[in-house]
């Protein structure tokens, strides 16, 4: 048996209504439990003190690009970018080329995560054949290939009658339908937000009705099927407005929302800068206040990075030809710290609860709790650290970000997986000193 104490840490576990300093226990690789009156002599002591000691962090929307565009990202690079971030566990999005639409390629994603050994990859398997739209995946078959929910990724399922028996097939087997609601037909040509900046701009739009039209659809549908629906990256007020109408009239679902959507407005597209070009696109004011909102009554219950990896020379497009999408996961947690921990929005047992325990509870994965018994996947976060980010320093393959130069507070020190230390950040030396002391 092997026992080691996290000693002297702010303890925040949501899903056991836990916010106390104190010890971590963990035997081998799973939760002892939380408190003063464990017994056994541990092989280890870490020194949390002044650090708070977290549940695993769980992003539910990565987009890792293996198979089909390493160039972008891979599995190895995506994931060890996760670890160092304080992320245990990920769920890769399908949209991979092939798509992950059968039991192998989802097992193929699930070998390619073990052989890197940095984090748990849970694959999404995708709704419909090739993500096209038009007829069901082998769904069974993904579910024993390791999948744990399915989507068809930034691709709407246009088909309300191909919607509707995906929902019902996903509820006979337990698991929910991920949703990035859009009218395809009302966002071919747009590249930002419509409103007075694109007039301004003289760019097409994307309008808001794009998204609210396709959520209030899959939520009638999910209230006639009774199945799980989870809808990703809302972006507008109209949007969140819809999921608490329905919540309110206990339709299944929950809902996510993206760093970006609730920190950034479309004024920054007055720059050309196309690390701020994504879809859904950033929105106005009124629309992040409102996302905000949204996160703070529990309307929307994750967030999640919407990690979209691109290469620099796509970037370096024209604004009107570079590709949507920012990479998320390295500036995720701070980013969360700053604009909702710090000014009052969230506390921090809340924003834990949205990166950690309801995430895992949508996917219906064993992860993001401190429960005796459970997997040992902790993070520990020191909340005064302040830094700067720089994407030249990102484990990530890409570095599409647009928030390089920015200052943030609140830093992960150390992340166990499975009750190995996993990471260790530089100059950070608490477990060494632990052990001199004893």
């Amino acid at each position: 048996m092997t026992l080691r104490c996290i000693r002297g840490g702010r303890i925040i576990d949501p899903s056991q209504s836990i916010d106390q300093e104190g010890d971590l226990w963990i035997e081998d690789q799973r939760i002892r439990g939380v408190g003063n009156k464990q017994t056994g002599q541990p092989y280890d002591v870490i020194d949390a003190r002044g650090m708070i000691v977290v549940p695993g962090l769980v992003d539910m929307h990565v987009h890792l690009c293996e198979p089909g565009d390493e160039n972008n990202e891979t599995i190895e690079t995506g994931t060890k970018a996760a670890l160092e971030s304080g992320f245990t566990s990920l769920a890769v999005m399908p949209d991979t080329e092939p798509a992950i639409d059968t039991q192998s390629s989802a097992e193929f994603i699930t070998a390619q995560a073990k052989r890197a050994g940095h984090v748990n990859v849970f694959p999404i398997g995708a709704l419909t054949k090739g993500r096209k739209g038009e007829e069901l995946a082998e769904m069974g078959g993904l579910l024993e290939g390791g999948a744990v929910a399915f989507s068809d990724s930034d691709r709407p399922v246009a088909n309300a009658e191909i919607m509707r028996r995906g929902l019902e097939y996903a509820t006979m087997l337990n698991k929910a339908v991920l949703s990035r609601p859009e009218v395809e037909e009302l966002t071919r040509r747009g590249i930002m937000n419509e409103g007075n900046t694109s007039v301004a701009l003289g760019m097409p739009g994307i309008p808001t009705a794009a998204e609210q039209i396709q959520v209030d659809r899959d939520l009638h549908l999910a209230k006639w099927t009774g199945a799980k629906l989870h809808l990703q990256s809302l972006s507008c007020e109209g949007s969140v407005e819809s999921v608490r109408r329905a919540q309110a009239e206990q339709v299944p679902v929950t809902a996510e929302a993206n760093p970006h959507h609730f920190i950034l407005t479309d004024v920054e597209l007055r720059s050309f800068d196309s690390n701020f070009k994504v879809n859904p696109p950033l929105r106005s004011e009124r629309d992040v206040r409102a996302v905000i909102r949204g996160l703070k009554d529990g309307t929307i219950s994750v967030i999640a990075s919407d990690h979209s990896p691109f290469a620099t020379e796509l970037k370096l497009r024209e604004l009107d030809e570079a590709p949507f999408g920012i990479i998320g996961i390295e500036t995720m947690l701070p980013l969360c710290i700053k604009h909702l921990v710090h000014p009052g929005h969230l506390t921090w047992p809340q924003l834990i609860e949205k990166l950690a325990f309801n995430p895992a509870r949508v996917l219906g994965i064993n992860r993001g709790t401190l429960r005796e018994g459970r997997p040992a996947d902790v993070t520990i976060i020191d909340p005064n650290e302040e830094w700067t980010i720089d994407c030249q320093r990102f484990r990530s393959r890409s570095r599409n970000s647009p928030f390089h130069g920015w200052t943030v507070r609140g830093r992960v020190a150390m992340v166990l997986v499975a009750g190995h230390t996993k990471y260790v950040r530089p100059g950070w030396r608490a477990t060494e000193a632990s052990l001199e002391r004893r």
